[in-house]
């Protein structure tokens, strides 16, 4: 693959949403049309991943089976790695995902009591051994997180967010085992500082890894 591949990952209420649009907003002005951002559930031009995000997230369907969203995500992701993903990739473009494999292991393998060994199997069918270049977390205690999701965004509660504080409790312990087994692909961002300042840091860790030289940003 001629591009790079990295994915931003976090708790709910970590701010990906704000952190990210103000990073792609940088990154356009170095990469241009070769810079795509995209995200899972789901993926930029891909209806199939688009209509099962819309499933497994609906708050319209508390009785779906653990299991069954197991397979409807990693049916998602194996989508939009063939659909988006690896032929952005291909032509040398930049793919920032919001979300990627890690989220399964951490939400239903972990949050979802599945357990890790089974959905790190059913995603790595899925994925067959395709792991981004980098991964972004922002990292943020799940009650601060919480929190924030009902103080700026009561209205948009999804269906993962209306789950108990103990299930993102073991869905942040997840992730930090996840950073913790791979070092080299994690860059762990302090999401609990006042934004501008979780936007900086982000910025600077992929200006470091993506070697962006000052002139080359236009902003």
């Amino acid at each position: 693959m001629a591009g790079k591949f990295i994915t931003f990952e976090g708790p709910d209420g970590a701010g990906k949403t704000s952190v990210l649009k103000a990073i792609v907003a940088k990154l356009t002005t170095v990469y241009g049309k070769d810079l795509l951002l995209t995200r899972e559930p789901g993926g930029t031009d891909n209806p199939i991943a688009e209509q099962i995000r819309d499933l497994v997230l609906s708050p319209a369907h508390p009785e779906m089976d653990a299991r069954t969203e197991v397979l409807l995500f990693a049916a998602s992701r194996r989508q939009h790695i063939v659909q988006t993903i690896k032929p952005a990739l291909a032509a040398g473009k930049l793919v920032i995902s919001d979300r990627y494999v890690d989220s399964s292991i951490a939400y239903q393998g972990a949050g979802r009591q599945i357990g890790v060994p089974a959905v790190t199997a059913v995603n790595q069918f899925a994925i067959d051994g395709f792991l981004p270049d980098k991964t972004i977390y922002l990292d943020v205690r799940p009650e601060i997180g919480l929190e924030r999701i009902q103080t700026t965004r009561p209205d948009e509660v999804n269906r993962l967010d209306m789950d108990a504080l103990a299930f993102h409790q073991r869905v942040s312990a997840q992730y930090h085992e996840l950073a913790a087994q791979n070092p080299a692909r994690y860059i762990i961002i302090n999401a609990e500082q006042a934004l501008e300042d979780v936007i900086e840091d982000t910025w600077q860790a992929l200006v470091s890894y993506l070697n962006i030289t000052p002139r080359e940003v236009e902003l």
